[in-house]
């Protein structure tokens, strides 16, 4: 019997469906729920509206020419960082989808992440507007316990947001790792925002409303990507693609910027920040760089090897002494024909990296063990934070009242 055409075209295009993009999924539920959300995240404000509250002798009469009005002392400025922030995770999201179903180039992509952190650093420009740094004790002397650094502080916050999305992104390959590597980071970051209130602190502490809004983004985060991480750990049976990467990078902007804690987020990112470093030289075109630079799977023993990335043309004799020097440093690992020019190397990620020092090893055993690296990086970071600040600036704020 002659199968009609179309049935056909529909059996292949099921054949060849992948789930690449359960990352926008995510994404999608994570904004309708931190938009009915708003409700109750400010309940307190909303309830004082109420007649016979205990709040209500709070309000304020406001005249107009038609009659009288009663409205509260509401927060508008804690209502526009909320929504800023769901308008730039919804402009990054559009660009993760637009990226997985058209397969955007890197370089007309990497610097969206700004344009959708705009919304929010107009609120933080009219809201805050503080673009001073505090010195370390050490160079006082020279600068001033303070810097104000102007408009270079918004170009710093800009590179930030383009920087944290293509972290994540970067930091890719193997199953579960960029679910994974997130949920970490969130982690670290709610437990540092729950030191900031009570019982840890006195109450109320200073930070404290910035801190409830950092939970205010982080708890549903991590909701959401618990789920997706159960289907995308290995063996995998969803993939995340790329809107998943920047969204859960725009989260971790938002909180940093609008929560004012950037330079604590920065210590939870050290092992993106060390990817980001090590891959500079094929990002940036010194080393050739292949399209994709994930570990190779060997089927004969079932583990993941580093994968590599061969040279037809000889490079620099500088970058060659580079390689070599890094090679014998355990940083890189190199092919060398019998002419001495490096003809081979391993890819520029810490994944390939960790494959040089600890060898081959299982999918599953590689993202649990670079996932145990990010959480102690973390932790070290957190300490570094509270413990070195007083010393660097006489005192840290988690015990400033």
């Amino acid at each position: 019997m002659e199968i009609p055409l179309f049935e056909l075209n529909l059996q292949a295009d099921l054949d060849n469906d992948r789930p690449e993009t359960m990352g926008a999924v995510c994404a999608v539920v994570y904004l309708l729920t931190i938009i009915v959300f708003i409700p109750w995240a400010f309940y307190t404000e909303l309830v004082a509206a109420t007649p016979g509250s205990s709040a209500y002798d709070a309000l304020t009469e406001v005249p107009r020419v038609d009659g009288g009005r009663i409205i509260q002392r509401f927060p508008h400025n804690k209502l526009a960082s909320y929504l800023s922030a769901i308008l730039s995770l919804q402009s990054v999201a559009i660009l993760g989808i637009s990226d997985d179903l058209f397969d955007i180039r890197w370089r007309h992509k990497v610097l969206i992440p700004a344009f959708a952190a705009i919304p929010m650093l107009i609120v933080y420009y009219v809201d805050f507007g503080v673009t001073h740094i505090m010195i370390p004790v050490p160079f006082r002397p020279y600068f001033g316990e303070l810097v104000d650094l102007g408009f270079f502080y918004y170009l710093y916050m800009a590179v930030f947001a383009i920087f944290t999305p293509n972290s994540i992104n970067i930091l890719a390959g193997i199953n579960g790792i960029e679910v994974s590597q997130s949920i970490v980071i969130a982690v670290l970051v709610m437990i540092n925002d729950v030191l900031y209130l009570s019982p840890f602190t006195k109450s109320p502490h200073p930070a404290q409303e910035s801190h409830l809004f950092s939970l205010y983004l982080l708890v549903p985060f991590v909701g959401v990507s618990l789920a997706l991480w159960w289907h995308n750990w290995y063996p995998s049976k969803v993939f995340v693609g790329d809107t998943y990467c920047y969204f859960a990078g725009m989260v971790f902007v938002v909180i940093g910027i609008l929560s004012h804690f950037s330079k604590t987020l920065i210590l939870l990112l050290l092992p993106q920040f060390f990817n980001f470093a090590y891959s500079c030289p094929q990002i940036f075109g010194v080393v050739p760089c292949p399209r994709h630079r994930l570990p190779k799977f060997n089927a004969r023993t079932g583990l993941l090897e580093p994968s590599k990335a061969k040279f037809e043309q000889p490079l620099a004799k500088p970058i060659q002494e580079v390689m070599k020097l890094l090679h014998k440093m355990k940083l890189l690992g190199i092919t060398i024909d019998e002419k001495g020019q490096v003809t081979e190397s391993t890819n520029f990620t810490i994944i390939n990296l960790w494959l040089v020092w600890w060898g081959p090893m299982r999918e599953d055993r590689l993202a649990a063990s670079l996932l145990a690296f990010q959480a102690a990086c973390g932790i070290i970071g957190l300490i570094v934070r509270h413990n070195l600040a007083p010393l660097l600036y006489t005192v840290d704020n988690l015990f400033a009242a």
